[in-house]
């Protein structure tokens, strides 16, 4: 009988110290950007291909498969986060996990979500649509020096404050905000704390509990190093519970687990936990076969593994940057920087200019917000690193 394509993660990767032997050689470029796009390793690559073999011949498709691979991603995702399996929803990424959240909370005029200047637009798009469906408002808190940190975003809290939704790694300048102690003031006042994870999660330890998070959400193609359209959302489950209710996925029903003989129920309550929010088809073959073998590898590498990684690389092109043509552009404390990094050149004019030209030598960074965006990972050494900056200063 077909069983269920589980992930073949090689045993103990922890213990290796050439991680490239997991990827594909990539002989076009030196990839330097996780942070808009990982490559997927050896063993989701492999993942995909047993799941095609499925929709080549659909006979082999047992009953199970439509809950197997769903079940081992939120049980990897919770072991990630320090939360239960059931709490977690599978979703296409940050964005349908936010506004699920966004729609599900029940407002009143006048509450106010506060956010962060300069952040990701999925903050926007999610609460700016929300002032006027539900009348609340949504506040700015801007940085007083030159990096945002928590209490910026605590002093543009008001009593009128329901939510404080943030990014845990800021996509334009790598600032790892400090999270326990957003969420402490939050919770101090009876405000909520929704943090997108997606620049942090699988290269950054967390901890909800430790952290006082009430939401988390973070796309899956990042850190996670899953395919694009992935991603999760957890909820604290007492908050969880009191979400207005709306359609929900029918596979997401009570008793939908024990088979498809019997599926005509003229009034479907929707299963305990988060299952209720997820995107439909959850046991997407492709997709989600490839993030059940990503996530499986994070967790053997270890995400704290990761984040030195990444942290000593960026260090190394602090230390060799040329002075008089480039500045950091981050936090040079790794304990206020996440997984990854930027710098500029003296003018923006600069700055855009020697990214083309690290472009054109196949240096793969990205340009964001007048920053040059440097995201190493496993696979990267400190050899990519010294054909970036000779690129910089030729």
């Amino acid at each position: 009988m077909a069983t269920t394509p589980a992930a073949t993660t090689p045993a103990n990767p922890a213990s290796r110290t050439d991680w490239r032997e997991h990827w594909f050689e990539n002989e076009e470029a030196i990839y330097l950007n996780l942070a808009g796009q990982s490559p997927m390793p050896k063993v989701s690559f492999r993942a995909v291909q047993a799941s095609l073999e499925w929709k080549k011949f659909p006979q082999r498709i047992p009953d199970t498969a439509f809950f197997d691979v769903p079940g081992r991603i939120r049980a990897s995702i919770a072991k990630l986060i320090n939360a239960l399996p059931d709490d977690i929803a599978l979703t296409t990424g940050a964005s349908s996990g936010m506004s699920g959240i966004a729609y599900g909370l029940d407002w009143k005029p006048g509450d106010e979500i506060v956010t962060a200047s300069g952040e990701f637009p999925l903050q926007y798009a999610t609460w700016k649509p929300m002032e006027e469906r539900e009348g609340v408002v949504l506040k700015i808190a801007k940085p007083r020096d030159r990096f945002l940190d928590a209490d910026d975003i605590i002093a543009a809290m008001t009593p009128r404050t329901r939510v404080v939704s943030v990014s845990l790694v800021r996509f334009d300048d790598g600032v790892l905000l400090d999270a326990a102690r957003i969420g402490a003031a939050c919770h101090k006042q009876g405000a909520l704390f929704l943090v997108d994870a997606s620049q942090a999660c699988g290269a950054v330890p967390l901890d909800v509990e430790k952290m006082n998070i009430d939401f988390l959400v973070s796309a899956g193609y990042k850190f996670l190093l899953g395919p694009f359209g992935t991603g999760f959302c957890w909820g604290r489950p007492e908050i969880v519970a009191n979400l207005r209710p709306g359609p929900f996925y029918w596979m997401a029903a009570q008793g939908m687990e024990n088979g498809f003989s019997s599926m005509s129920v003229s009034d479907p309550k929707p299963a305990a936990g988060a299952k209720r929010w997820d995107a439909a088809e959850t046991a997407n073959y492709f997709n989600h076969a490839a993030l059940d073998a990503s996530l499986e590898f994070v967790l053997q590498v270890n995400p704290a593994t990761a984040l030195a990684h990444c942290h000593n690389l960026i260090e190394q092109l602090f230390d060799r940057l040329p002075k008089d043509r480039c500045i950091p552009a981050s936090p040079l404390d790794r304990a206020h920087r996440g997984p990854y990094a930027c710098f500029a050149a003296r003018t923006p004019d600069k700055t855009v200019a020697l990214y083309d030209k690290l472009r054109k030598e196949n240096v793969v960074v990205s340009l964001r917000e007048g920053n040059i965006r440097v995201s190493p990972y496993l696979f990267n050494t400190e050899r990519d690193i010294d054909r970036l900056i000779s690129v910089i200063t030729a």
